[in-house]
């Protein structure tokens, strides 16, 4: 690579990656080929095997879990390496030394060593390229820019020398970029129809998508699933030999206290190997949904890290925050934000938020196309008496417009709402006009819907990430 070409500060690295197809924008990509990934992963020296490897993917609670997970190693010194996506404000919180950026050097000598390999991937005459990808004519072998991000991450991982690697799939499982990783242990959180355009329009489908991170030999730590799902996992894990340790018959939560400072309960353990007795824990995020985070988060680092103590589980969780996790932006009113864009985690953000801050608040909802908007506007509209529809943000494609149209609908044909429902395209204006109503009626607002709208929101406010 010539002297020219090299970057200079980390912004360059995303904007030279943005160049590349990237899915996350609604492109289509030329091909989703884990044998892709292989060569990719060869030509850079395969840079995810510098450390230990946890591989999470599920529908919701990836990115709680993962995050739990890479602080209670690095509270215990472990040199970890966190892989996140999305990003809500700038795209290095994607890819971090524990909680922190690496060091710009890091950022830019792993940056060096993708764009070399770029060159040789990209140039369509490789002849040696093309017969490893046993390509066909017609099949473009570029990388996708999150095949890119991905090795990006395992180089920055390799030139700190991290021991650890916490990594959360994109999207899916079998066919997702990180699943690269021989990973000693699997979490797998719950599941629900998403991406269907991609993984199946069954849970089923949707399962056996995501079955793919279980690896041979390997344990994984399986949340409470549907029916279907869990066959497909058992059946999956069986298949792989795998040992399946599934949530409820593995651990429970008990003296559950959700408040406005955080979230106390009681971790106990059904079965032996994990902790001795009961741990009585606290984070300073409110909701149930991030005890059962953590359950899960506790269980994937004993069964790989077994001399895991539980003061580190302890001081781990209870200084983790992670934005747009029903984050507070502001007190008065109140303004939480929340990243959920399922319809369980929808509903689980709600009771949350009602049980603190009472019913008939005020809502900002923006979600990108593809999300199960009809689910999450029946999961809304009872519970807020002032609902502004807006876009979230420009990175990803969205039509507030049709959602507009599918809370309209719901509000006069299914619950009679009261609710004062309005339009407003522009984002800032948006938060504006739902702030102005807030402190008009004296009301919490709670924005949700997409991380690229709680971006957008905590940019309002000033958040920096």
């Amino acid at each position: 690579m010539n002297e020219e070409n090299k970057f200079s500060k980390s912004a360059d690295i995303f904007e030279w990656l943005s160049r590349f197809i990237n899915l996350e924008q609604g492109f289509t990509p030329p091909s989703m080929r884990p044998e892709r990934m292989r060569v990719i992963a060869e030509l850079a020296g395969h840079p995810e095997r510098c450390g230990v490897s946890i591989h999470i993917a599920g529908s919701k609670g990836k990115g709680s879990i993962t995050a739990m997970i890479t602080r209670i190693l690095t509270i215990c010194g472990m040199r970890t390496a966190r892989y996140m996506s999305p990003h809500v404000s700038e795209y290095r919180e994607r890819i971090t030394l524990g909680e922190d950026f690496f060091d710009e050097s890091v950022y830019l000598s792993a940056g060096n060593e993708l764009r070399r390999i770029a060159e040789i991937l990209c140039d369509a005459s490789t002849k040696e390229y093309k017969e490893m990808l046993a390509v066909s004519d017609g099949c473009a072998p570029e990388p996708t820019f999150f095949e890119m991000l991905t090795l990006f991450y395992f180089l920055c991982a390799r030139e700190a020398r991290c021991e650890a690697l916490v990594v959360e799939t994109g999207m899916g499982g079998e066919l997702d970029p990180t699943n690269i990783v021989d990973s000693a242990v699997s979490v797998i959180t719950g599941i629900e129809l998403e991406h269907t355009e991609f993984l199946g329009s069954t849970i089923r489908e949707v399962a056996s998508a995501k079955a793919g991170v279980i690896k041979q030999n390997r344990p994984v730590i399986l949340a409470e699933q549907t029916p279907e799902a869990l066959e497909v996992f058992t059946r999956t894990a069986a298949e792989r030999n795998a040992e399946i340790f599934y949530y409820p018959n593995t651990a429970f939560i008990s003296d559950l206290r959700v408040s406005r400072e955080g979230t106390d309960f009681t971790l106990n353990f059904k079965r032996e190997g994990f902790f001795d007795g009961p741990l009585n824990l606290s984070i300073a995020i409110p909701g149930e949904i991030q005890a059962q985070n953590a359950a899960m988060a506790i269980l994937a680092v004993k069964k790989v890290f077994p001399s895991i103590s539980v003061e580190a589980v302890r001081k781990g969780l209870s200084g983790f925050e992670l934005s747009a996790r029903f984050e507070k932006l502001r007190d008065d009113p109140p303004v939480i934000v929340d990243g959920a864009h399922t319809d369980v985690s929808v509903r689980l953000c709600v009771k949350t938020f009602t049980e603190l801050y009472g019913e008939g608040g005020v809502l900002i909802f923006g979600c990108a196309l593809g999300k199960n908007d009809e689910a999450m506007a029946e999961a809304l509209l009872p519970h807020f008496s002032y609902i502004v529809v807006t876009a979230p943000g420009t990175f990803k494609t969205s039509g507030p417009e049709k959602v507009y149209d599918i809370f309209a609908r719901r509000k006069a044909g299914v619950f009679e709402s009261k609710a004062e429902l309005v339009l407003i395209k522009d984002t800032r204006e948006g938060i504006r006009q739902a702030l102005d109503a807030a402190e008009k009626r004296a009301l919490p607002i709670l924005g949700i819907g997409s991380f690229y709208l709680a971006a957008e929101i905590r940019a309002f406010f000033s958040v920096k990430p």
